[in-house]
């Protein structure tokens, strides 16, 4: 029997620390718990760019001389991204990265019955030698994860080889017939001389009944480290880990004194799996074809930035997990560890990966930030079976594709270091991780063939994103047949694509870049069925799971990729259920894809078309709770034209095991001089409805004039770039209704509504769309920034309601520096059935106008 006396813990100390952004002398001290980022609400505000500098913490720790036998250690989960601690004024450590954990021993500086000052300096400054360099993403600053103070015997478990749990599991056979676990255990001894300790292995299965137990004496010289290789019998029939099956075993590692008492102890979950590739066939795990379907994650969400509450971000893993995935890619950096035990335990397949984006410094010092940050990935990270993948860079050849600045010398340099760096990180990985696959990701150009950079890897990843930047949505299978033609032995896999889609829009004529659900639901069901298709693509991780910050960004909602299945708050867009439609087999469900409106205006129709998604194969439809159609379930979608009445419409679906409902309110809009208007908006300019959640008014597509209804006599949509765009991708001063913005109608002189005699109340919207902030957009892989910064001639233009004069010499340039949502409204008295005629008569330039509220006052 071994007696068991620890006297060792972990403490977490997230609670009452000192903050102070910028000068540590500063009074302006405030109270904060960790997790913490100080761009939390500045990465999300009007103003461009975000503070990137340096923040100060500081907290008051109490060591007491009981504890003065032990070694202590500061154990950070995350920081991003130059992190300085000092203890007692004294300069403990420093690190470079932002993504990956890092201990310091702090026992030398300790004063014991004592409180001691605990200060950390971090700093998130652009650092040439630090990736990432550049992204799309916000490199939020701050002690953004948790933060342990660590205290271990004398003997420990090493905590010192960075960060690392102190072992390594490795698997040297593993087949249905038997498997077996290799573990080397690293033991730090920290007392003056030599001691002789004992390891003990023992290995469970998943019912808690011991399988294996191993151990071995040994001896540690005074203030040195000890290694050891143990490798445990084989176990028969195992039963083996995937996203179907994620059986777990588990190992427990036991450091022993002489006398049998236990110094320190851990736990490790083992799952029995292989995975591999071939270049025709795909991807395979356990030694059968295996097609990955999944999404990439960010790790920050609404309201918290990336200082994100560890519960809230294991709720991304079971959303995940529930859709019916079976990866995710942790983009683009290394996620918790904390999510990495949980998808062992639900069955998710994981891509890591470690921040190296967009591009390369060709400097001594950038490599070697580069090759530690993925030595710490891959040791803290090495254990976890759910890990199949480790990537080292993304889209890497981005900036150069775009450089107009530097010279055709400097490029070729670029793409030679640029490989260099990849060729060591490639030969790193495959050293140091030999039973996992290695994993880059390219964006849409053949720099990455030309260079042979997409030779590296055991597997390749194309982000692609036909049908939004560029191209149609079925070109998609073009490129990949293209690139399996002329690149047979190279595997590879969809590793991003996707629409932005904003649930506020909606639209009977989805197009590309209009941010409706709808198009978001043509795109993805596109990609998906051409990857299907393809034996030879390994899968495919859509972009992304949730929406998530990029301060530089003009989407719908600024500030905001808005590619996600989900929102920024985590709540499901329509396009998340059609994928839990075709994925998740396991539990029988339906949806209503109209759950985001609860008011549909219908001009001049009754009829509607909704989807609906299940994973069963037929059900019947309900309207008013009157049978209207039978359904059949075709790749998890069904589609209805349904035929509605004005007012509340009660929807129901029925499939054999699963039901839902939605109740919605229409507006049969038919002839407007009939019907009694209380408010009517008007996305003027647009196809899509643009629903103004805030003041619950639904801004209604626009339409050529017809009488008795309403609409342009003249002019035409508004493109930035009629290839891409429906409108401009900037972010709108002063206002949220960027969608109503975005969009706009030019030369437009005449627009005009047949609303019956009475008091109304017309506010018009209006933007320059070509005023200075241009946002940078180069991830629209295909826009020229010569194009972008070309500017218009000013526009001026007087504003009339009928023919009364609202505006003389309106002059949006002249009158605002940026892009402000501008409104000007007039109350107006309507009689002799003339309904009201907005004339914009120009003075200099080609007026234009992006929006029309009409209220009743009557």
């Amino acid at each position: 029997m071994f007696s068991s006396k620890i006297e060792a813990q972990n403490i977490t100390i997230n609670s009452g620390w000192q903050f102070s952004l910028g000068n540590k002398t500063s009074n302006n001290w405030e109270t904060i718990n960790l997790p913490h980022t100080w761009n939390k609400d500045d990465a999300f505000d009007d103003k461009k760019g975000y503070y990137r500098g340096i923040g100060w913490y500081k907290k008051q720790l109490f060591f007491s001389k009981t504890k003065r036998n032990l070694i202590h250690y500061l154990h950070f989960k995350g920081v991003n991204q130059e992190t300085d601690v000092y203890v007692n004024g004294n300069h403990v450590g420093n690190h470079k990265g932002g993504y990956t954990a890092f201990n310091f021993n702090i026992s030398k500086w300790i004063h014991y019955d004592a409180y001691n000052l605990i200060e950390v300096k971090v700093s998130n400054s652009h650092n040439k030698n630090i990736p990432p360099l550049d992204a799309d993403f916000t490199f939020y600053g701050g002690i953004y994860r948790d933060v342990e103070l660590v205290s271990k015997q004398q003997q420990h478990i090493s905590l010192s080889d960075f960060a690392s749990e102190g072992f390594y599991v490795d698997y040297y056979h593993v087949s249905e017939e038997k498997a077996g676990v290799e573990v080397k255990v690293l033991i730090d001894n920290f007392e003056h001389s030599r001691t002789s300790n004992v390891i003990r292995l023992s290995l469970s299965d998943a019912e808690n009944n011991t399988l294996l137990t191993e151990k071995r004496s040994f001896s540690v010289n005074a203030n040195q480290t000890s290694v050891l290789t143990i490798k445990l019998p084989e176990i028969n029939t195992p039963k083996l880990w995937s996203p179907e099956t994620p059986y777990l075993y588990k190992l427990h590692v036991s450091l022993l004194d002489k006398n049998g008492i236990v110094l320190d102890e851990k736990w490790q979950n083992i799952g029995f799996r292989w995975v591999s590739v071939d270049a025709n066939k795909g991807l395979f795990l356990n030694g059968k074809p295996y097609k990955i379907i999944g999404v990439n994650r960010h790790q920050d969400y609404q309201g918290y930035g990336n200082a994100v509450p560890i519960h809230l971000q294991k709720k991304d893993i079971h959303l995940i997990k529930n859709m019916g995935a079976n990866i995710i890619r942790f983009a683009h950096y290394p996620h918790s560890q904390d999510l990495l035990k949980l998808c062992d335990e639900l069955g998710l397949l994981v891509w890591s990966e470690i921040p190296i984006v967009n591009k390369v410094t060709n400097s001594k010092a950038f490599y070697d930030s580069c090759l530690t940050m993925q030595e710490e990935h891959l040791k803290q990270y090495y254990n976890y079976p759910s890990v199949v993948m480790f990537g080292y860079m993304n889209e890497i050849f981005l900036r150069l594709a775009f450089d107009n600045k530097s010279t055709t010398k400097e490029k070729e340099d670029a793409k030679v270091y640029t490989y260099k760096l990849a060729k060591q990180l490639e030969d790193f990985t495959r050293k140091h991780a030999p039973n996992r696959l290695t994993v880059m990701a390219l964006h849409f150009n053949e720099l990455y063939n030309d260079t042979k950079i997409a030779d590296l890897s055991m597997l390749i990843g194309w982000n692609l994103y036909f049908g939004w930047y560029h191209d149609k949505i079925y070109d998609l299978g073009t490129f990949l047949d293209d690139q399996h033609k002329r690149f047979p032995n190279r595997s590879i896999m969809v590793s991003e694509y996707g629409p932005g889609a904003d649930i506020r829009i909606a639209t009977t004529i989805p197009k590309k870049y209009d941010y409706s659900q709808q198009y978001q639901l043509l795109l993805h069901k596109g990609y998906y069925q051409q990857v299907a298709e393809r034996n030879f693509v390994a899968g495919m991780t859509a972009w992304n799971f949730a929406d998530f910050g990029s301060e530089f960004r003009g989407d719908a909602i600024p500030h905001v990729n808005q590619k996600g299945l989900v929102q920024y708050n985590r709540e499901p867009k329509d396009i998340y259920y059609w994928y839990k439609a075709v994925l998740n087999q396991h539990e029988s469900f339906v949806h209503i894809a109209l759950k985001h409106q609860n008011m549909l205006h219908l001009v001049n129709e009754t009829s509607y078309p909704i989807s609906i998604f299940s994973n069963q194969k037929a059900g019947k439809l309900y309207i008013n709770d009157v049978f209207f159609k039978d359904l059949e379930f075709k790749n998890g979608l069904a589609t209805a034209l349904v035929s509605f009445t004005e007012g509340e419409n009660h929807i129901k679906v029925i499939t054999n095991s699963s039901e839902d409902s939605h109740t919605i309110q229409v507006n049969l809009i038919g002839n407007l001089k009939e019907e009694k208007i209380e408010r009517l908006g008007i996305n003027v300019g647009s196809h899509f409805n643009f629903i103004d959640s805030e003041n619950q008014i639904t801004f209604i597509a626009d339409r050529p004039y017809s009488k008795n209804l309403f609409g342009y006599l003249n002019g035409s949509p508004f493109n930035l770039s009629k290839e891409k765009h429906q409108g401009i991708p900037y972010d709108i001063r002063n206002t949220n209704l960027e969608p109503l913005y975005q969009t706009m109608l030019e030369d437009c002189t005449k627009y005009k509504i047949d609303i019956p005699n009475g008091y109304y109340k017309i506010t018009l919207y209006f933007v320059e769309p070509q005023l200075k902030n241009d946002a940078d957009i180069i991830y629209n892989l295909k826009t020229s920034k010569k194009a972008i910064n070309n500017k218009s001639k000013q526009r001026i233009f007087n504003i009339l309601l009928n023919q009364t004069l609202v505006e003389s010499h309106f002059n949006m340039a002249e009158q605002y520096p940026e892009k402000y949502g501008i409104e000007k409204s007039a109350k107006i008295n309507i009689k002799n059935n003339e309904g009201v005629t907005i004339s914009l008569k120009p003075m200099e330039g080609k007026p234009l106008i992006s929006g029309i509220l009409i209220e009743n006052l009557n």
